[in-house]
């Protein structure tokens, strides 16, 4: 163990690079930095409900306090911006001392053309929806969404990164959720919806007894494809640019008072666990399988509490996530690790504030999956806090967790501090993480680092990222070694001419333990250019785009290449929503050491393989939606064809299925042909907003196992649930040699959960 280092060094390191930092980020003249910096309206004054003006929240907007708001001026965003909008859709908006109120009537001349299809809070199946996005900081790139669908089903989420999809990853986390009321009447015109949004579920600062937030509202006619926005806002900003935070209206509050509940939310779990265990002798006579049961029963315990507008604190107890959903079997087509996104929902909440990508889509400094989880395992939370706010124009946030001592390990403790500086203009920002682990035996594990994202005019970005790390069981060679550093210039733009450029290193002895890391002691050289097309009215076709990319990666140590893929792609988007991608891949391997692929080895040597494939999406409103795809073509030294899909059908609005199936089919020279297999079935009822059951089936081949997760939940009202999960997985090959014969269930668990929340 490496304990012999200088920190004096190391933070004299540390303070060079951010000082180097801080001269090239002030080093961009400001003038120049803030061209077109801020692209919202002038702020307008919001309506205020005094005296007679109270709303009744049941869905119906008929209270004569809404007559006197007048509704918001819509435009058509899609399937043709600025077209005639075919619905007539009334929204106002209204707010009093503790509440923002938002209605819709949103009329309809085909009422059995409504898609109502789901019950499920945070779920979506193509419905039609009522939306408000809320950038409640006023920061211009985060905020807060709630929707509405005809059936009443609520969703809410958080945006970050002002909606922009970088690096493959999506700005939003549907996990969030907030303490707010909607509700959703279906009418003989259509239906309509209105919405009560506590002040004390937003955060925002205070000036003078007067608040400025952005705020954006939408209706989406699923079957048609059609989106009706207020501000007028162009699809040339990207996928979800009706969700821009920058891109939202300015509107003002004026003594808005926000009351600081503490929300305590305690928690009963109980249930049995039971695992086949094998014994042989000479423990026993002869070997057979015995059934080895775990009773399970304790309590737990969530605190949160706002102080102020923009600070928020949450404490937790004996953390438990029973009611997760378990993750998607994957099949791991590459020499490097499976990256499974977080489910989380304490983990999932308030997770932007903690974001630290370093380049690509999966790495991190930062990765929530490595407190609680030890390779897919449960590992035990004792507890831990969470404090985020936003002071001026300074975003942070702190996370402290400790995990229990398990088989072999010792407990740890593992911490997050996040700052992130708003400057220039509201597009650009500097900041900084700092993340630590450390377990009961005092081994320590500690990466630190700073990033800018600098708007520099127009649509241009400057991007740079530097992490480094610190690890008592490796001895670093060098701050190179030690660390990783990105830079990227990019026109982020939806229509016309856009590109990137990128640069990034990462070193072997860099190791992020609470983070995630695809790959080390790589230079990398990236890019990517396109050209995008939005038609006319008189087209089916929606948009289309051309673009190509490149990425080259050497190894550190020699240069000599080790990875190199070059994709050109066509993607024409229809009216009607759906989607259709065409992908020419060509990939350049040099492997060093032979690995397995689905149980074939792949031997050293370098390879160059091509392949084509296919996607289309089908439109979200239609009444079956979801995805097929295929590829076909060489793979290493033979070849690989496959073919996928993952469709969606509402057989009322109570029941919903999701098939989905992956076959490969690899035929490699001197090996045995294989076909592998992943099969999912998702069975989701609901019989209303509060009573619901969700299933997932999955068959892997490559592991020869099929499990089963079922959720039961019945949601009594905001905050008081009852959750019975069961999951099982079972062996589907149950001799392969063996004696005695496995048994059918690989292992089994049922856990029922109650949980209460109350504000003081």
């Amino acid at each position: 163990m490496s304990v012999s280092r200088s920190a004096s060094a190391n933070g004299t390191r540390a303070a060079v690079l951010v000082g180097l930092w801080a001269v090239l980020a002030a080093g961009i003249p400001a003038e120049l930095a803030a061209q077109n910096g801020g692209r919202g309206k002038p702020s307008v004054p919001l309506h205020r409900l005094e005296g007679h003006g109270h709303i009744h929240l049941d869905g119906f907007v008929d209270e004569p306090a809404w007559d006197d708001i007048e509704p918001v001026p819509l435009v058509m965003y899609s399937p043709m911006y600025g077209g005639e909008l075919t619905e007539e859709t009334e929204i106002r908006i209204a707010y009093d001392e503790r509440y923002l109120y938002v209605s819709g009537r949103l009329f309809d001349s085909d009422l059995g053309g409504i898609r109502a299809n789901s019950f499920t809070r945070d779920g979506f199946s193509g419905d039609d929806q009522f939306s408000v996005v809320i950038d409640s900081y006023n920061d211009h790139e985060t905020a807060v969404a709630f929707v509405v669908n005809p059936n009443g089903a609520r969703s809410d989420r958080a945006v970050w990164g002002d909606a922009e999809w970088t690096a493959g990853t999506r700005p939003f986390n549907s996990d969030w959720n907030a303490h707010w009321d909607g509700l959703a009447q279906q009418t003989d015109d259509g239906w309509s919806a209105e919405m009560r949004i506590p002040f004390s579920s937003l955060g925002f600062q205070n000036t003078g007894g007067e608040v400025e937030m952005g705020l954006i509202v939408y209706r989406s006619i699923s079957r048609k494809n059609e989106r009706h926005v207020y501000p007028d806002i162009s699809p040339e900003y990207g996928f979800f640019g009706f969700g821009k935070p920058s891109l939202a209206q300015r509107v003002t509050f004026s003594q808005v008072n926000r009351t600081t509940p503490i929300y305590v939310t305690p928690y009963v779990l109980g249930g049995m666990t039971q695992v086949p265990t094998l014994l042989e002798p000479p423990a026993v006579q002869a070997a057979y399988w015995d059934r080895n049961d775990e009773p399970t029963h304790e309590p737990g315990l969530d605190v949160r509490y706002s102080p102020s507008s923009n600070l928020s604190i949450d404490l937790t107890a004996n953390t438990d996530f029973a009611q997760v959903e378990a993750d998607d079997q994957q099949l791991n087509l590459t020499r490097f690790p499976l990256f499974f996104p977080e489910k989380r929902q304490f983990f999932q909440e308030r997770s932007a504030t903690f974001d630290f990508a370093t380049g690509g889509i999966t790495d991190r400094v930062f990765f929530s999956r490595r407190i609680g989880l030890d390779r897919g395992e449960l590992v035990r939370i004792y507890g831990g806090a969470r404090v985020v706010g936003r002071a001026g124009g300074l975003d942070f946030g702190l996370l402290n967790m400790q995990t229990a001592p398990r088989a072999g390990a010792p407990g740890e403790n593992m911490g997050v501090l996040r700052l992130k500086q708003q400057v220039f203009n509201p597009n650009s920002s500097v900041g900084g993480i700092l993340t630590t682990r450390a377990d009961a035996y005092g081994k320590r594990n500690i990466a630190w680092g700073a990033d800018s994202e600098i708007r520099l005019f127009g649509d241009e970005y400057l991007t740079m990222k530097w992490a480094q790390t610190l690890d008592d069981d490796v001895v670093e060679r060098n701050v190179l070694d030690a660390g990783t550093f990105f830079a990227q210039l990019e026109r982020r733009r939806q229509e016309g001419f856009s590109y990137s450029t990128r640069y990034r290193r990462v070193g072997a002895d860099y190791q992020p333990r609470l983070g995630f890391q695809l790959r080390n002691e790589f230079t990398l050289f990236g890019g990517s250019a396109g050209y995008s097309w939005f038609m006319g009215a008189d087209s089916q076709l929606r948009a289309v785009t051309l673009s190509a990319e490149t990425e080259h990666y050497y190894r550190n140590s020699d240069l000599s290449p080790e990875s190199r893929v070059i994709a050109p792609q066509l993607m024409a988007g229809l009216k009607a929503g759906a989607f259709m991608t065409l992908t020419s891949r060509s990939s350049f391997e040099s492997i060093r050491t032979p690995f397995e692929i689905a149980g074939l080895t792949i031997d050293p040597g370098e390879y160059w393989f091509h392949e084509a494939e296919v996607s289309v999406r089908l439109g979200r409103g239609g009444l079956v939606r979801g995805e097929l795809g295929g590829s076909a073509g060489s793979f290493y030294d033979g070849r690989r064809v496959s073919l996928r899909m993952s469709p969606a059908l509402n057989i009322s609005r109570h029941v919903e299925i999701r098939p989905g199936y992956d076959i490969n089919r690899f035929e490699l020279p001197g090996r045995e042909y294989l076909t592998t297999h992943l099969a999912r079935l998702n069975l989701d009822f609901s019989l209303d907003t509060h009573l619901s059951l969700s299933t997932l089936a999955q068959y892997n081949s490559t592991i020869d196992r099929l499990s089963v997760n079922a959720r039961f939940r019945y949601h009594f009202r905001e905050g008081v649930d009852l959750w019975v999960v069961y999951n099982e997985g079972y062996f589907m090959e149950r001799t392969n040699g063996r004696d005695p014969v496995r048994p059918w269930s690989a292992g089994r668990a049922l856990m029922v959960k109650f949980s209460h929340t109350f504000a003081f």
